[in-house]
């Protein structure tokens, strides 16, 4: 609740009167004099984690070369990290709550040490596949433990900052690992080339335990809590499918038991809600508190948190597909282009959560979110504009504004989501704040599937169409080609730019562009100055599709920003009697 000037203790003898005095009134522990430095180590841990997502997704191409293998496999390697991670991370929390969040931690930080030694050491496809889940899964008891430490560790003072250098740290640890993925595959450092992204983990992973051991106090429930094995098994099952058609249903081309699958995911869900309304009952200790949702601050939070990442997962994936593929850049180039995002991010990450978000509340994220559209209709501007001879510098202003977006929103969410949380189901209640944005992430991946690439087959031949008459008059005149062999060689040209964006593989060939008619060495320069200017412009015209979903997607985050309480009560209820009674509004100080 907001202090007004008057009311504010007037000396430090009196804040740490007042301080004791509510420890005393609530049973919670004095202030714990190594949390500045348990926060650093947490962060740690964090920028571990999040570096390791985005430095694969932009070195996936050196990962296929080097350890061989189909598409097929670079996919598993980044899913199945997702994958594990997203059905992870409910109990993952939920274990911290039972077992104690710094043990939880630990046992975190040691086994994605040790699965990213053993990504780093793997001879064989399955080998990295195997590595990568386990890492994921080692992640999603790691990483819930980061925010419910943080919650329950430092004042709500304190917790602002707190919070803000852990936005800080996701927007540096995303611009490492855009900027530094490319790079590192393609120097091959020490002869380890990709391997080295995943062994850079093992100094971070050691340095981490001989620390966090030192500087972390233990936390739990207050209230002994049991296992909920039945709420482990229906959670992760209809998670599991839920979530997982949507990863894979763009590269196994939507199949029908992938919509069974999603569909089957409802009632078992609905199971689920149910069982945790028994086990309330029955024990009081349900692996989800449905009584958290009944905290406003805690429901609308999610709500929002769903919304943003769904349109963010949309973004992430169509402007790499459009500079990577469409425009054939470098995966060094497209992580240097994404550099204003990650600045822009850090930029107002801090400032949201120390300054703007305790004195204006929820406008905060509402301007985050039409700085975002901006940005948006800005890069949707830049791309029709320039076409395939964009340059990274025309991308500067759009990628700034979406990145200062971004952390305005991205910042504030998981703080203001789990700000009125009992400290008991701290890690529970982190671990569905993360299950939420990894589930918009996954929707936003598969509406891609339906937004970007549903278009690019009609794209490309619209900008190939756009390009043939001109192109039979080069043919004519630089090739030496009669009029009759021109038109040929175009509608070949043609099928095979179709038939090429159809496949799911970048890298394979359709057998429509091995016909004699494209082997012409004459005709081959002038094809492939084309066809690059062509490739271009389809995807150009499949991203400001993508890009004017993503803006609808936004506003429809801000629309629901609209149920966040005006002024959030940054901190837990001194009472836990409290969760779900907590008012709509604070007044303002």
């Amino acid at each position: 609740m907001a202090i007004s000037s008057e009311q504010a203790p007037s000396t430090e003898t009196e804040v740490a009167r007042d301080e004791t005095a509510a420890d005393k009134r609530t049973g919670a522990a004095p202030p714990d004099p190594k949390r500045w430095m348990a926060l650093l180590v947490l962060l740690v841990a964090a920028f571990m984690d999040m570096l390791d997502g985005t430095i694969a997704n932009v070195a996936a191409p050196a990962i296929q070369q080097g350890i061989g293998g189909g598409y097929s496999i670079i996919q598993w390697v980044l899913v199945g990290y997702q994958l594990s991670f997203a059905l992870m991370l409910i109990l993952g929390g939920r274990l911290g709550d039972i077992y104690g969040r710094k043990r939880m931690f630990l046992l975190g930080v040691v086994g994605f040490t040790l699965a990213s030694l053993g990504a780093g050491l793997a001879q064989e496809p399955w080998q990295l596949v195997a590595s990568r889940m386990i890492q994921g899964a080692f992640a999603g008891i790691m990483v819930p433990q980061i925010l419910a430490i943080i919650h329950v560790t430092f004042s709500a003072k304190e917790r602002a900052g707190a919070f803000a250098m852990y936005g800080g740290v996701a927007g540096v640890a995303a611009a490492v690992g855009m900027g530094a993925g490319g790079p590192l595959a393609e120097w091959d450092l020490f002869g380890l080339g990709w391997r080295l992204i995943f062994l850079i983990n093992i100094p971070v992973g050691i340095l981490g335990l001989i620390y966090a051991p030192r500087v972390l106090r233990e936390s739990k429930a207050p209230h002994a809590l049991k296992l909920d094995v039945r709420g482990v098994v229906l959670a992760t099952a209809g998670l599991l499918l839920l979530i997982f058609p949507l990863l894979q249903g763009r590269e196994l081309g939507w199949p029908l038991w992938g919509f069974v699958s999603m569909a089957a995911s409802v009632p078992v869900l609905a199971a689920f809600i149910l069982w945790q309304k028994k086990k309330t009952l029955l024990d009081g200790s349900p692996l989800v508190e449905l009584a958290l949702f009944r905290i406003r601050s805690f429901s609308s939070g999610l709500g929002v948190n769903l919304a943003f990442y769904i349109g963010i997962g949309m973004f992430n994936i169509g402007w790499t597909v459009y500079m990577q593929v469409g425009l054939g850049w470098s995966p060094m180039r497209s992580g240097l282009t994404s550099l204003p995002f990650c600045i822009g991010a850090f930029l107002t990450s801090s400032a949201a959560m120390v300054v703007l978000v305790p004195k204006f509340g929820r406008k905060v994220l509402q301007s985050g979110a039409v700085v975002t559209v901006v940005g948006a209709l800005a890069f949707l501007w830049a791309a029709g504009e320039y076409g395939s001879g964009i340059s990274s510098w025309q991308l500067v202003v759009p990628m700034l504004l979406i990145g200062l977006g971004f952390g305005l929103i991205a910042a504030p969410l998981p703080q203001i989501v789990i700000s009125e949380v009992p400290q008991k189901d701290a890690g529970s209640a982190s671990g569905i704040v993360h299950t939420n944005a990894q589930l918009g992430f996954a929707v936003g991946g598969a509406l891609v599937s339906v937004v970007f690439f549903a278009g690019l087959v009609g794209n490309t031949g619209t900008a190939i169409d756009d390009q043939s008459a001109e192109l039979r008059k080069e043919l004519v005149a630089t090739a030496g080609l009669t009029p009759g062999e021109a038109d040929t060689t175009v509608a070949a040209y043609r099928t095979c730019a179709v038939d090429r964006v159809e496949e799911k593989d970048p890298a394979v060939v359709p057998e429509s562009c091995a016909v004699p008619a494209l082997q012409n060495q004459q005709a081959a320069p002038v094809l492939a100055g084309y066809a690059k200017d062509a490739t271009g412009t389809s995807f150009a015209g499949s991203l400001q599709t993508t890009l004017w979903v993503f803006g609808g997607v936004v506003v429809l985050a801000f629309l629901l920003m609209l149920a966040i309480p005006r002024q959030m009560r940054l901190e837990a209820p001194e009472d836990e009697e409290e969760a779900g009674k907590a008012p709509e509004a604070a007044p303002a100080s």
